[in-house]
């Protein structure tokens, strides 16, 4: 049965999807051990990437279904050409409310403005350490303070509520956590931790490197100040936020392995060369980009991402025994 015009992206569990991730490029300026392998990185070839324009005309059929908040992402999305350009692309379509960036920031110096030009709405910059020596054995490249150089540099641009994204480690990160909450207090930043989850390129993650949401915010509220749970300004954000009692700014904590929050996910990808998926661990792609250039039509677009919103399952199982992490790595799918 054709998709009828302006159909929602509803699921079979009456989740209804109304944001997009995009990734601009598998390529990146480092390689987070928890997301790209250190050596022998084959990324895709550019003309097999999406254009700009490819991802528009994505975009534009997706917001006719309900889209309606869009995140680039990569590898790094600033390595790739112009971004500012695919912004402005992005923002002129009708429907479209929001268009968000993650990135890892070293390259925000240069790019910064143009993007706020452009219309940029939000920024997220990644950073799991501030300590040289633990930020180069995550990245295995040195770079913090181009980081907070770029931090800068959008917040010069006029950028606000910008979210720190940190990936927390059992063993290994620990002494970054106190650091990172005390830099994003002082620096009005909304910091957020993230689970470590099974999508490194070397397959060595392991459950017992952990460290969980509930783990962090007793240390946060041990050593740095008491938080209290806060509301949730959207129900389907992946973070549950906690605001520190005395009022300054929230800390968020994204719990993705130990207390998965799946039932209220409204979240769709597209990698960069041009693949939907319809969760971060799926193991099922659905093939845009054939679509998109061998003339097939909108209402095939529109076709596929139903069949792919229609094939999602109620979760991603990380919490199950069944769980098999998938093929590609973090750069390969879109951060």
């Amino acid at each position: 049965m054709p998709i009828e015009p302006h159909s929602p992206l509803i699921d079979t569990f009456k989740r209804v999807h109304t944001s997009l991730r995009i990734s601009v490029t598998d390529r990146c300026n480092i390689r987070c051990f928890y997301c790209m392998p250190l050596e022998n990185v084959r990324f895709k070839p550019r003309d097999e990437l999406l254009s700009f324009e490819e991802m528009e005309r994505v975009v534009r059929v997706a917001a006719g279904h309900g889209i309606s908040k869009i995140r680039l992402t990569g590898g790094e999305p600033l390595v790739r050409s112009n971004l500012a350009e695919l912004v402005r692309l992005l923002k002129n379509i009708s429907g479209i409310d929001e268009v968000a960036l993650t990135t890892n920031g070293i390259l925000l110096p240069d790019q910064a403005a143009d993007l706020k030009g452009a219309g940029l709405d939000r920024l997220n910059v990644s950073l799991d350490a501030l300590s040289e020596a633990m930020f180069e054995r995550i990245t295995r490249r040195q770079g913090v303070q181009k980081v907070l150089d770029g931090i800068a540099a959008a917040k010069q641009a006029g950028f606000h509520d910008i979210r720190l994204n940190a990936v927390a480690i059992r063993d290994l990160t620990e002494g970054e956590i106190v650091p990172l909450a005390k830099f994003a207090r002082e620096n009005d930043l909304h910091l957020r931790f993230i689970e470590f989850m099974p999508l490194d390129a070397d397959r060595n993650w392991d459950a017992s490197q952990v460290l969980s949401g509930e783990d962090l915010r007793a240390i946060i509220s041990r050593d740095v100040a008491p938080l209290v749970e806060a509301n949730r300004s959207d129900a389907s954000q992946p973070a549950t936020d906690f605001a520190y009692a005395d009022g300054n700014q929230r800390v968020g904590f994204i719990n993705s392995v130990t207390h998965p929050f799946c039932g209220t996910c409204n979240r769709l990808r597209i990698t960069a060369e041009g693949q939907f998926r319809n969760c971060l661990f799926g193991t099922t792609e659905w093939d845009a980009r054939q679509i998109l250039r061998t003339g097939g039509s909108d209402a095939d677009l529109s076709q596929l991402l139903h069949d792919c919103v229609v094939a999602k399952k109620a979760s991603h199982g990380i919490d199950s025994p069944e769980f098999v992490p998938p093929a590609r790595a973090m750069y390969q799918i879109g951060g």
